[in-house]
């Protein structure tokens, strides 16, 4: 009778062990999407600190350059100052985006000349250090703000928020794309990416114009940038889930959040920042996204080219996953043992439950 008993027990355990080895692995997404934001977020952040902000004075005689010499003296690395021979000069740097302010001596009516519309928080760090240096010389700095922001946006970070919009809705698509299209071809999957990243486009572009005017013209320009960046992250992410299966939605958590976000410039520049998360804002989409989008809708168009390389870094990897699809080799089809079907519809299973955890 206990024979019995003990034979009749045996596959309850067995299943309850393979729940809770399921539990385990796909507990480790979440787990490591915690660490990894922690570390990212609050590494970015949490200590903010100039380090070569790019300032002027105004003037090039030898009584400008001196008080340029001895702010650059006592500011250490914080700030990068030079000089600039006139008014009109410091306008266009700024509007080029080549300096974040530009310092007007006065004795009775000093000058900060700022646009908060390239980087409020870099504009207060330059406010902070000229208002110091007016003050000691008995005068009130008057700030003049050269750009014009959306009534929808007074501080500019508006275009980072709508960069997270686009960034979920496009990552987490791929792990749809992913799980529900396993048996299609890599060209049909990215006929499908490039569909879904038009809709995401589409949304967020309706989203940043009429529903909440972060952007009040240019919204043809913003949209085509949406959709090349969400069309980015969809070729990425299809491309890497050809190679790393259930492991793509974490992958594409640590390059489109956990390294995007914080390298955006969105929030914090380069100058506020560690040199690790300033050099991804050289390179990385979210930054060629922030950035491009300020540059078409504040600053003329600045820059805007070098900013438009960035969102198309899909394009190879997309390449290189489709013909690694065509030369896997594929096993004859053969009856496997009942046992092994099971593992393997487990393991498709825990497969695309594991990538659908993020979404």
């Amino acid at each position: 009778m206990s024979t019995h008993r003990l034979a009749a027990e045996r596959p309850t355990v067995t299943s309850t062990h393979q729940a809770v080895r399921h539990v385990v692995i796909l507990l480790l997404t979440p787990l490591l999407m915690c660490l990894g934001m922690g570390m990212a977020y609050l590494g970015a952040f949490h200590a903010p600190h100039a380090h070569g902000l790019k300032v002027a004075v105004v003037g090039t005689s030898p009584r400008h350059q001196v008080p340029a010499q001895t702010i650059e003296d006592k500011a250490g690395d914080a700030l990068d100052v030079t000089t600039v021979p006139d008014r009109a000069a410091a306008q266009r740097q700024i509007m080029d985006r080549d300096l974040v302010g530009a310092y007007v001596p006065s004795a009775e009516h000093p000058e900060l000349l700022i646009a908060k519309a390239n980087s409020d928080t870099s504009a207060t760090a330059a406010q902070a250090v000229f208002t110091t240096v007016a003050g000691k010389q008995g005068a009130p700095l008057r700030v003049t703000d050269l750009s014009r922001l959306a009534d929808g946006d007074p501080t500019g970070q508006g275009l980072f928020f709508l960069l997270v919009a686009l960034s979920i809705g496009s990552y987490a698509s791929v792990a749809a794309i992913s799980a529900g299209g396993a048996a299609l071809g890599t060209g049909i999957r990215a006929a499908i990416g490039l569909g879904t990243s038009l809709v995401v486009s589409v949304m967020g572009t309706v989203l940043a114009g009429p529903v909440f005017h972060l952007a009040d013209h240019h919204l043809l320009g913003l949209w085509g940038m949406s959709w090349l960046y969400s069309a980015g992250i969809l070729t990425i992410g299809i491309a890497l889930h050809t190679f790393l299966k259930r492991w793509t939605t974490l992958a594409l958590m640590v390059l489109f959040v956990m390294l995007n976000f914080t390298s955006s410039g969105g929030i914090l520049q380069p100058a506020l920042q560690n040199g690790f998360f300033g050099a991804l804002h050289a390179f990385w989409n979210g930054a060629g996204f922030v950035e491009g989008a300020r540059s078409l809708l504040y600053f003329d168009s600045a820059g805007f080219a070098g900013h438009i390389l960035t969102l198309v870094a899909g394009l190879l990897l997309l390449a290189a996953a489709a013909v690694a699809e065509r030369h896997a080799a594929p096993a004859p089809a053969a009856t496997p043992p009942a046992s092994m079907g099971q593992d393997t519809a487990d393991e498709a299973a825990e497969e695309e439950m594991g990538e659908a955890v993020a979404v």
